[in-house]
């Protein structure tokens, strides 16, 4: 039903008419997707929020792919599909407020403030799978589920371009881990096999990655990046809040313990501690087996800190500046710029600290500010 939902409402930018400028900026549902079945959940049209671009950013396009989790069987997307990740009813009319690598603030954003942003809000609950001209350069980018959703999507948003156009894929707390010797691997794959079945995803999942693997499988960055062509980086926390509280146990294992250490670090025990060292050193040894595989180099900036997220978030540290490790000597925003203007390869991992960091409260200095 949702199988032209991303394709869609991309082409729908060269459509945009009148769009109002700044940080908050208009909602647009697009309404012209129904007939062709590009739907939410609930059947409402896809929406999204643009901002235009300006000065000498005309030209380059940011796509940002929102985040929200998945829903794997018929009760969890009718759940779901009343709300604001299953339905664009409540959208209609709305504003959106563009922040962090979306703003258009120069001194926070300096590479990308004046850039066409258009950021697509996600309804489907499948990570955007569910079945341009004179654009360059152009960068798709998502936070969680739509971190995975550019993931999967990398070389066919490459393949909308001219073979000239400089087009790179920015995946933000997406490098989801199977984790196959790790405990809730199996509970893990189980989920993701729910979601393929449920939305139907066997035959629009990548097919150098299916040919060798299982469509669930397929949902596992690790089995997808090594033959992605375009170019690809990861900003990940070794410590990623999201999967270590969610994704270790199934809802009926987690205790009441687990549930407190994993929203609250303070209350974690050393036992607890050690499982949150374990799914570092689990998700480090993943991500850098599938560098090494891969079929071209890539980006990343690997943090420490506890948290799942980054792009959107203008305050509440990403990294305390009072702890004295160092990416580079680079921020996220820095990093990214780097990175997307070849002014240097950018790839960096805390390999010093072994302890999951709450980077948050220090101060208020912006997200993508912070030096870590």
């Amino acid at each position: 039903m949702a199988t032209l939902l991303l394709a869609l409402t991309l082409l729908s930018l060269v459509a945009a008419g009148i769009i109002v400028a700044g940080n908050m900026v208009p909602i647009t549902l697009l309404d012209s997707a129904v007939a062709r079945g590009a739907v939410c959940l609930d059947g409402t049209p896809p929406a999204y929020a643009y901002s235009p671009g300006f000065g000498d950013g005309v030209d380059n396009w940011h796509v940002y792919l929102q985040g929200g989790g998945w829903c794997e069987n018929s009760s969890s997307c009718l759940d779901r599909s009343t709300t604001l990740q299953g339905s664009s009813a409540k959208l209609k009319n709305g504003n959106e407020q563009l922040n962090g690598m979306l703003d258009d603030n120069s001194t926070f954003n300096p590479d990308f403030y004046n850039w066409h942003v258009f950021k697509i809000f996600y309804c489907d609950g499948s990570s955007f799978m569910s079945d341009v001209e004179d654009v360059d350069p152009a960068l798709l980018s998502g936070s969680s589920a739509g971190g995975l959703a550019t993931i999967l999507h990398c070389d066919k948003f490459q393949a909308l371009f001219h073979n000239t156009t400089r087009v790179k894929c920015l995946s933000d707390s997406g490098f989801f881990i199977h984790g196959e010797h790790f405990v809730g691997a199996d509970w893990r794959e189980a989920f993701f096999f729910d979601v393929v079945s449920e939305h139907g995803l066997m035959n629009t999942l990548p097919t150098s990655c299916i040919s060798k693997f299982s469509p669930t499988l397929c949902l596992f960055p690790e089995n997808v990046v090594p033959d992605i062509q375009t170019p690809l980086l990861l900003i990940e926390s070794a410590f990623d809040m999201y999967q270590i509280s969610e994704n270790l146990y199934s809802p009926g294992d987690r205790s009441p313990r687990w549930y407190n250490c994993t929203h609250n670090l303070m209350f974690c025990n050393w036992i607890e501690i050690k499982i949150m060292k374990d799914f570092r050193y689990t998700f480090i040894n993943t991500l850098k087996s599938t560098i090494k595989n891969s079929s071209s180099r890539r980006g990343y900036f690997v943090h420490s800190c506890y948290q799942h997220g980054h792009m959107e978030y203008k305050r509440g540290s990403t990294c305390s500046l009072f702890v004295g490790n160092g990416l580079a000597n680079k921020t996220i925003g820095q990093a990214v710029g780097d990175w997307f203007f070849d002014r240097s390869e950018f790839q960096e991992m805390d390999m010093l600290n072994d302890l999951p960091r709450d980077c948050n409260g220090f101060d208020d200095q912006p997200t993508l500010e912070k030096k870590v």
